[in-house]
């Protein structure tokens, strides 16, 4: 693995890569960070180039101050930036929650430079029904990241059944992401939670161009990952040429709490994307 910083508009994101061959960049759900894709890192970069970054707010990436340093579509022109970092001009492109939504939106504003797109676990405040009532707590959690830190929001955070699950399976990897997460910048999920998540479009707004979205997209989503269900029906039966994938007894995190069957479902989609669209 090599650390580098990434420059998105004056801010540095943090960058590592593992393995040569055909690139995928891995981008992280809000309490995670690059270190999340360690378990797709080391299986994929044997056959690829896999680079993982942390968003802007995540350390060692730049943690601005500014409000307008954040929001959906930089999420999205932040993933455009990585690649020309490393000189990429298109590669499969993976994220999880946050980073879900990031992939999407990179899908949309930057078609010509995704191969293709996995999205997993995406879908919380997407619905018309649900977005209001979803903004509304991503800044009330904002406020209270502000108000106790980050090692006491954390396990409060993650007490959920699309979180337990991990625990229940993985112990020791459910105590290692809470550490990683405890970790965070509070400034920067506060940011996160108030500009990104609490003030992005609801995914039903861009129904029109995802119906235009021209790359295979493989969709992911847990079965007791409730939320997101919604999201990733609604996905599959929009996106042109789009795979849904239903990890069985499994939460939000599924490339954490099921490596080796999310390595096998990304491994086949990867081959049959590169096997029907050009390079």
């Amino acid at each position: 693995m090599s650390g580098s910083f990434a420059d998105a508009d004056g801010v540095r994101l943090y960058c590592e890569e593992a393995g040569a061959g055909y690139p995928i960049v891995f981008v992280h759900e809000f309490a995670g960070d690059f270190a999340s894709w360690e378990p797709q890192l080391r299986h994929f970069a044997r056959r690829y180039r896999c680079i993982a970054f942390n968003a802007r707010g995540y350390a060692p990436s730049d943690v601005p101050e500014e409000p307008s340093a954040y929001g959906q579509m930089r999420a999205a022109d932040d993933i455009a930036a990585v690649l020309d970092h490393f000189a990429v001009a298109r590669a499969h492109i993976v994220g999880l929650s946050m980073g879900g939504f990031a992939a999407v939106h990179f899908g949309l504003r930057h078609a010509a430079r995704a191969r293709s797109l996995v999205v997993a676990g995406c879908g919380y405040g997407a619905p018309p029904d649900s977005h209001a009532e979803f903004a509304a707590a991503a800044r009330a959690n904002a406020e209270l990241i502000e108000r106790i830190g980050m090692p006491a929001f954390a396990p409060d955070y993650s007490d959920t059944e699309a979180r337990l699950t991990l625990k229940r399976k993985d112990r020791r990897g459910f105590e290692e992401y809470l550490a990683q997460f405890a970790a965070h910048s509070a400034l920067g999920a506060a940011m996160h939670m108030r500009h990104v998540q609490g003030a992005r479009p609801s995914l039903w707004d861009f129904a029109d161009a995802l119906a235009a979205l021209p790359m295979p997209v493989l969709v992911v989503s847990g079965d007791t990952d409730g939320d997101c269900l919604e999201t990733g029906i609604f996905l599959k039966r929009t996106i042109p040429d789009c795979g849904l994938w239903i990890a069985p007894d499994t939460g939000h995190a599924v490339n954490l709490e099921e490596p080796d069957a999310f390595n096998r479902e990304l491994a086949a989609f990867f081959a049959a994307a590169e096997g029907r669209s050009a390079a």
